[in-house]
């Protein structure tokens, strides 16, 4: 479901079709095969802060916003990052900015929440046009891709990578591939391109400042993690491997107690079709209802002293008797972030477990 332009499936059966078709992509060993492009970007970012260097201050949200995008241009769309592409990705930024404001002030106003009404206003006009520049970006990757599998096949040319085993292609070759087999339309592969490279830039974007903002704030978190490093590569300046990742224990805590802090989504919504009694309270059939990850996060009675930032909550020791939903940040049950599991070292190697930072 493209959420952007937020369609409503109160059915399920067009969520449940797109996440069945695109679970294969989120596989370890799709991850482990991008692992060079995330140490190349990651590299070209550390660049960037170096040259920021002498500044009086820097907002460094805009630097790892471009990481993340570029990331996921190159890993779960496909694409490199041209000059076609380079020139309408500040539009893109922009554009999320002002359709985020947008969605805000219609928040705000609720006669604005009648579409029709939303349509006539400034604001709704406004929001038009930016999404008219996102849906530029995401058709230019779109197209990009398209071309580069024609002259793929044209020239006869394996593409062992990404056009591999059946069912472990990357993100958008499993889209086009399933439009030739009239499993989805061009508007739902944008749907889906518009989702991701939002929110899989995004949420990790911010996941990250939140992150370092945390550690900035901790310098004996600071020096565990530098121990941490110094025993993983001692005097060694090479890339980290995925197999370096895997010991990097404090540093997951150090991720998890973060996300338990500053989820990247604060609250989900659900629908429930049938009454439900929660916590002795009767909730109506057919009802909107809100979680919020955020104040769930701080309850002091799951995380004492719960505004204080402490990475050693998440060693294994000490989540043995702690409620499986009391940390959630990737949302929870069948529609639960469909990258979950990705970051959760409880269910796959951990070596995959900071994808996060890369």
């Amino acid at each position: 479901m493209g959420l952007i332009e937020l369609p409503f499936d109160l059915t399920g059966i067009k969520w449940h079709q797109r996440r069945k078709l695109l679970t294969p992509t989120f596989h370890f060993n799709i991850l482990k095969k991008f692992s060079i492009t995330f140490t190349e970007q990651a590299e070209e970012f550390m660049k960037k802060v170096e040259a920021e260097v002498g500044n009086a201050q820097t907002d460094i949200l805009p630097l790892i916003s471009s990481t993340t995008l570029r990331v996921m241009c190159e890993t779960a769309m496909g694409t490199s990052m041209n000059e076609g592409i380079e020139s309408v990705m500040e539009k893109y930024f922009k554009a999320i900015d002002i359709v985020g404001e947008s969605v805000v002030k219609r928040l705000c106003r609720i006669w604005l929440h009648f579409e029709v009404f939303f349509k006539l206003s400034s604001i709704g006009r406004i929001q038009k046009a930016a999404l008219s520049d996102l849906h530029t970006f995401t058709n230019k990757i779109i197209m990009e891709r398209k071309q580069f599998l024609k002259d793929i096949k044209s020239n006869q040319l394996g593409d062992g990578e990404n056009l591999g085993k059946k069912g472990r292609l990357a993100m958008l070759d499993l889209l086009i591939e399933n439009e030739k087999l009239g499993n989805i339309n061009v508007e739902g592969i944008r749907e889906e391109v518009d989702t991701f490279m939002f929110e899989g830039h995004d949420t990790t974007a911010m996941a990250l400042s939140f992150l370092i903002m945390a550690i900035a704030n901790e310098p004996a978190v600071q020096e565990k993690l530098y121990d941490e490093m110094q025993t993983i590569f001692k005097s060694s300046q090479r890339p980290a491997s995925m197999q370096d990742l895997s010991e990097m224990s404090y540093l997951e805590c150090c991720i998890k107690e973060s996300l338990r802090l500053y989820p990247s989504v604060p609250f989900i919504s659900r629908f429930v079709t049938e009454e439900l009694n929660l916590s002795g309270y009767t909730v109506p059939a057919n009802t909107n209802y809100h979680i919020f990850i955020y104040d769930l996060h701080r309850r002091a009675d799951l995380y004492p002293e719960p505004e204080r930032f402490i990475p050693e909550r998440f060693r294994p020791e000490n989540c043995i008797n702690r409620h499986r939903y009391a940390f959630i940040p990737f949302s929870a049950g069948p529609r639960n972030c469909i990258g979950n599991f990705l970051a959760d070292s409880d269910k796959i190697p951990a070596t995959t477990t900071h994808k996060i930072i890369l």
